[in-house]
């Protein structure tokens, strides 16, 4: 059975409030990780795995969530500006469906507009050298976008 969910409001009722979530930035030569803590307050980028093929990808990121409990899936979705969906979204959403099919926990998908921007800006004012920035900005992003779910879950509990 897959489990994808549009949103972070679908979401919500298909995970535990006491596991760790995983956020997830695709790129297309690199995956950025983030993982949250058991409260899902906190979201702490984690690895970059350099993609190879998508059953060695989909391999390493099962054995991160079967060895860090993870409950449920944050994939970052690459909208244009305007919203719409074009060839990098339609990928994901196929990493996605191909993921769902290895594992039963729950993803959903997060608009992803600017995380990567973001992640640039906090690591400049950091003062971290370019080829520092070069290997950590993926799972930086992927932190941004797990961050950002993690705040909107909290908003959700609290509204209930």
């Amino acid at each position: 059975m897959i489990h994808i969910h549009e949103s972070v409001e679908d979401f919500l009722p298909a995970i535990a409030d006491t596991q760790t979530l995983m956020g997830l930035d695709l790129g297309t030569k690199t995956i950025g990780v983030a993982l949250s803590d058991s409260f899902q307050t906190v979201a702490t980028p984690t690895e970059t795995i350099k993609r190879k093929k998508f059953g060695i990808d989909a391999a390493r990121l099962i054995e991160i969530i079967d060895s860090r409990s993870v409950g449920g899936i944050v994939l970052g979705l690459p909208r244009n500006m305007d919203g719409s969906e074009g060839p990098r979204a339609q990928s994901t959403r196929a990493f996605a469906r191909n993921l769902a099919q290895l594992t039963a926990i729950p993803i959903c998908f997060w608009d992803e507009r600017l995380s990567t921007v973001a992640a640039e800006r906090a690591l400049l004012e950091a003062d971290t050298s370019r080829k520092r920035r070069a290997e950590v900005i993926d799972h930086v992003a992927a932190s941004y976008i797990l961050q950002g779910a993690l705040d909107r879950l909290r908003h959700l509990r609290s509204l209930s």
